[in-house]
């Protein structure tokens, strides 16, 4: 029998709260009928207010759903309906059954799709054009960089408490999109957000940034392809795939789903999903993204192991991934939490990853034997010999509770992101070897 997903991460998949409260209401068997599922996907038909029920597939491996009700949301509230009941109520929704025909047909077209976008990836590009568009971008993006190094010395030079030419950065922020490039825009931004005594901080760390991105042919060729990633640069998916992969069994070792940071509409979201090859040792992270009223794509269960090639965006520090092909459904991990690392060891690591990448603000990091305790200071996260604070900022009041009643005093198994803000913690593990999320800030 496949391994079914905890109601936690089902609901996490939603693209709204609305959404979670009306899938609890179809979570029971009464409305739905035909429900099975064949290990690589959930089918059903859920009675609705019409004399036609509405029929709901769910393919797991992305996962992706198709569902012939009319919401414009994704997934909508019978897909994750669906996949409650799948979750908590194996007896009404069998094992081992073959799809319905309506199910059968549209797995069949949704693979024949990907067949034909694999094709499409591979059609040759006029390698000149390219040239010459990238040679282009780089003289604009060296241009604005160039910009941006005079008006941050013009800050300075008049100095970072004389507010009468210390206008909004959003002007500067523009001028970097017409540069293309955006994550220099993005930091710009910023900029008005960050308080007195951390101005000249950032001043510095941008500065760095953009001198870097004036003289990229000066560079390591790793160290290039970090400030290419920070300017904005992108590489697209199939070039990445096309390239070296690690082939590995990797844990998930948490997930995060917040608003998109930076976009023109807040309301977009990004799912980050970290983790960690058993063979190699290598953390991963993957992001997608999900337009208004959808959740993002890519979701895979925490705890689980899934076999897999991942594809690494290059860069002196190699941490975003793309997830390539798959060999088998996601698994349960059979051995327990991850291997973790004592406090002074991940302070450590995270000294040494920011050494290859100067920007770095945190790097995945997991806990061994770490109590947390709250304090006058507020809280933080002790082995017994050294200890760091948690950033309270990147994670929610709620969760740090929950966090501590997981713990109820004794040590466990902790992942997260640790930086020069602290610890961020994502997923605890308890007594009983269950991963459990600490949710979004």
């Amino acid at each position: 029998m496949e391994e079914r997903w905890s109601t936690e991460h089902v609901l996490s998949l939603a693209p709204d709260a609305a959404s979670q409260k009306a899938a609890g209401k179809l979570s029971a068997p009464a409305p739905w009928s035909a429900a099975g599922t064949d290990g690589e996907a959930v089918w059903g038909e859920c009675r609705g207010s019409g004399s036609t029920p509405y029929r709901t597939v769910v393919e797991l491996a992305t996962p992706a759903y198709q569902c012939s009700c009319p919401s414009r949301k994704f997934p909508c509230k019978h897909a994750l309906g669906l996949l409650l009941l799948w979750s908590g109520s194996p007896g009404a929704v069998p094992d081992g059954a073959e799809p319905a025909d309506w199910a059968a047909e549209w797995l069949k077209g949704r693979q024949e799709r990907a067949g034909q976008r694999a094709v499409r990836a591979e059609a040759p590009a006029d390698p000149a054009a390219a040239r010459r568009r990238a040679e282009k971008r780089s003289a604009r993006v060296a241009a604005g960089a160039a910009e941006l190094r005079l008006r941050l010395a013009d800050r300075v030079r008049h100095g970072l408490a004389d507010q009468s030419t210390a206008g909004p950065w959003e002007e500067v922020a523009a001028r970097m999109v017409d540069a293309q490039a955006p994550g220099l825009a993005t930091r710009v931004r910023e900029l008005d957000a960050v308080p007195q005594d951390g101005l000249l901080a950032e001043y510095a760390m941008l500065h760095l940034l953009a001198t870097a991105a004036t003289r990229l042919d000066e560079l390591p060729a790793p160290l290039a392809a970090t400030v290419r990633a920070r300017v904005g640069y992108t590489t697209e998916t199939a070039e990445l795939l096309a390239g070296p992969t690690v082939r590995d069994r990797w844990q998930v070792l948490g997930s995060r789903t917040s608003p998109m940071e930076g976009g023109p509409d807040e309301r977009l979201t990004t799912r980050r999903l970290w983790l960690r090859g058993a063979k190699t040792g290598r953390p991963a992270l993957l992001i997608s993204f999900g337009r208004p009223g959808q959740a993002p794509e890519l979701a895979l269960p925490t705890g689980q192991v899934v076999e897999a090639e991942l594809a690494f965006h290059p860069g002196a520090r190699p941490l975003r991934a793309v997830l390539g092909t798959r060999y088998g459904a996601p698994a349960a991990a059979s051995d327990g939490p991850p291997p973790g690392l004592a406090v002074a060891e991940a302070v450590a690591g995270y000294g040494a990853a920011v050494a290859d990448d100067p920007w770095l603000d945190a790097w995945p990091t997991v806990l061994a034997e770490v109590v947390p305790v709250l304090s006058e200071e507020g809280w933080h996260l002790t082995d017994g010999r050294h200890t760091v604070p948690v950033h309270r900022a990147a994670v929610p009041e709620a969760a740090l509770w929950r966090l501590a009643a997981v713990s109820t005093g004794r040590p466990l198994t902790l992942f997260g992101e640790y930086g020069h803000h602290g610890f961020a913690p994502v997923t605890a593990w308890g007594r009983d070897g269950r991963p459990i999320g600490l949710g979004t800030p």
